[in-house]
């Protein structure tokens, strides 16, 4: 895959990952866009490093996508965990 492709699939992967984890963002939709992107390319790099499975050059391969979203759920939960909102509010 090019790298049109993993930004194409880190959008669609940051989507997911927002409707899977609802909520405020503190960086709203633009930040919630660069972690997906940001998340598909960390958990493509996990998947092919520690998990041995090598990322498939097809875009429409399961593992590439379950791979970019884990990575996406990974990134999106940790930056709310650094970045985000009392819940007093």
């Amino acid at each position: 895959m090019g790298i049109i492709s993993w930004i194409v699939l880190g959008l669609l992967a940051g989507v997911i990952a927002k409707v899977l984890l609802p909520g405020r963002d503190p960086g709203g939709l633009i930040g919630t866009t660069l972690i997906g992107v940001a998340g598909a390319f960390v958990g493509g790099w996990i998947s092919a490093r520690f998990l041995d499975r090598p990322i498939n050059a097809q875009f429409y391969d399961g593992a590439t996508w379950i791979s970019a979203i884990g990575g996406a759920l990974v990134l999106l939960i940790a930056y709310r965990i650094l970045f985000g909102h009392s819940r007093s509010r």
